[in-house]
């Protein structure tokens, strides 16, 4: 397993890895790769942003984003955004999920990150606990806003 840059043809196997759970099932819509197709553009011109892919014998099987945002706070530090973590179905519970956190936090420290961060829903328990294994604290309280 390798994991790499995410290209356009990859985004049918990363939307199909967001909609596969409950949350992801009443958000994404599979079935129209416009917009994500958009979005990938975007993402992929910003140099602030890595979408990458865990890649399996030519077959994505996980998928995570990787923000940076330099900031003012924390003495001029960088942070790095980790979201939108997910692993196919069929590979969860292989220790893929460590690996791509790991990935993460290894290429924030390469980078001078001083901080890695990340959100996930207040109903995915076992995710909070994953993050806390690997070395996480919750420690803030999130807010969003739905437009």
């Amino acid at each position: 397993m390798r994991i790499r840059r995410a290209t356009e043809e990859d985004v049918p196997a990363i939307v199909a890895m967001l909609a596969d759970d409950a949350l992801g099932a009443t958000r994404e819509s599979p079935d129209d790769l416009t917009p994500y197709r958009k979005a990938f553009q975007d993402i992929d011109a910003d140099p602030n942003q890595f979408l990458a892919v865990a890649d399996r014998d030519g077959e994505v099987v996980g998928t995570m984003q990787l923000t940076y945002m330099p900031g003012l706070s924390r003495k001029g530090g960088t942070r790095a955004q980790i979201e939108g973590v997910r692993v196919r179905s069929t590979e969860r519970g292989t220790g893929l999920g460590s690996q791509l956190i790991t990935w993460a936090v290894d290429q924030a420290r390469e980078r001078g990150c001083i901080l890695v961060q990340l959100t996930t829903d207040t109903t995915r328990t076992d995710a909070h606990r994953f993050y806390e294994q690997l070395g996480f604290t919750a420690s803030h309280l999130g807010f969003k806003l739905t437009l």
